[in-house]
């Protein structure tokens, strides 16, 4: 007769290098937060990583299954599973790359704004500015940076406030 440990539910946790059942499932749910990871990238983004076609059509599937909350449960679940016979390691890799690529953006962005601000706070920045990025429309620089003054001072819309965003933005982000 059978003890009452035997686990008879095909479930393999114990045969995997001697790994507890908690370690087991803690690394079945990092494999769920990773499919979720590709879920939440664009269909463009996802394509840039190389993975096989069953795995690839499950994210798909995800991307309808976004209005069905329980549905997408449990598929967030499958993908994980899916994900047990994979090779994550170039999967991860290429996740960390965008992840960098998009952090690297979000800093220039901030750059951006922050110059911007600089620009209007402070006269002595536009010189500044000049140095580092010569190939601006320095007039151009200083008659957005003037009306955006006149904007703020009498609350009105920030439309020079945004022109002077778009003016400053390829300069910087070039760097």
């Amino acid at each position: 007769m059978a003890d009452m440990t035997d686990f008879t539910h095909g479930d393999d946790w114990d045969v995997e290098e001697g790994k507890s059942k908690t370690q087991v499932k803690k690394e079945m749910h990092q494999l769920q937060a990773l499919g979720e990871e590709l879920i939440a990238l664009s269909p463009a983004a996802r394509a840039k990583i190389e993975m096989d076609d069953e795995l690839k059509d499950a994210l798909a599937l995800a991307d309808k299954l976004k209005v069905k909350r329980e549905a997408l449960r449990r598929h967030v679940q499958f993908i994980g599973r899916l994900m047990r016979t994979r090779d994550i390691e170039p999967i991860e890799r290429a996740l960390a790359l965008i992840r960098n690529t998009n952090q690297a953006a979000t800093r220039k962005f901030h750059l951006v704004e922050d110059w911007r601000d600089r620009l209007i706070a402070d006269s002595n920045a536009v010189t500044d500015f000049i140095a580092q990025y010569p190939q601006v429309d320095i007039q151009q620089l200083r008659t957005l940076i003037r009306n955006a003054k006149k904007e703020q001072e009498k609350n009105q819309p920030p439309k020079a406030y945004r022109e002077l965003f778009q003016l400053i933005k390829p300069a910087i982000l070039e760097e």
